[in-house]
């Protein structure tokens, strides 16, 4: 089917990971401020890995609207892609950042025995949640 895909068929583009997330954020300049960062879902919670006290963190705090945007395709037959926009806030607490680089790792099949028991100095997470969902889906 073409055009906009259902509930189910962005929640599992997003699982597939065809890519890296664009992340955007408004500067104090008004402007955006687009990186592509790596990311992972826990049911309607997206979560960004990054370093603390970066641009885009300080935007984040700045003014919590953002955009997540992802993309599959290489030719207007097979392009397909969903654009979130939601709220974000920045995880900082140690325990909670160690318990969300667990699930990160759980996820890429990291056994229990060999999960990660630290997290890195200076490290953070985006949480977008709350988003309205904009796909697209040019393929058959």
């Amino acid at each position: 089917m073409k055009g906009q895909m259902t509930e189910i068929e962005v929640e599992q583009f997003l699982d597939s990971k065809p890519g890296w997330i664009i992340l955007s954020t408004i500067g104090a300049d008004g402007f955006p401020h687009s990186v592509p960062l790596g990311y992972f879902r826990d049911d309607a919670t997206i979560y960004l890995g990054c370093k603390d006290a970066t641009q885009k963190v300080r935007n984040i705090e700045g003014n919590p609207k953002v955009s997540l945007c992802l993309e599959s395709g290489s030719t207007m037959s097979d392009i397909k892609g969903v654009l979130l926009r939601g709220t974000a806030t920045i995880v900082r607490e140690p325990a909670e950042r160690l318990s969300l680089h667990q699930l990160a790792a759980r996820q890429r099949g990291v056994a229990e025995e060999n999960l990660p028991q630290s997290v890195s100095e200076g490290s953070a997470y985006i949480k977008v949640s709350g988003y309205k969902v904009t796909s697209w889906n040019y393929g058959s």
